[in-house]
């Protein structure tokens, strides 16, 4: 992704007008402020979501549980190998 266009302050000032505009759409206020609705709709849904108490943990608990399901993945996928190995020795020593 490239870096954007937009200052921090102007996504919050954005933010901001959006919320203090009573009846406003996202279409609306962005046209004030020279925007996409789009862009607005994704700037005040993240704001929202930052702002929940328990985003960031559960960002991390989120990022953890990929983690997690990566390393099981991985180590399903040693035991068949380890299993597929014995299989073969067991074969091959058997006269």
């Amino acid at each position: 992704m490239g870096t954007s266009k937009y200052s921090p302050e102007f996504r919050a000032d954005a933010v901001a007008l959006y919320h203090a505009s009573p009846g406003g759409t996202y279409a609306s206020v962005a046209k004030d402020v020279g925007i996409n609705h789009e862009t607005l709709r994704i700037w005040v849904r993240d704001a929202e979501a930052a702002a929940r108490p328990c985003a960031v943990e559960a960002t991390a608990m989120e990022k953890e549980n990929r983690q997690l399901w990566a390393r099981v993945k991985e180590l399903e996928l040693e035991r068949e190998i380890l299993r597929r190995a014995a299989k073969y020795f067991a074969a091959e020593t058997s006269w």
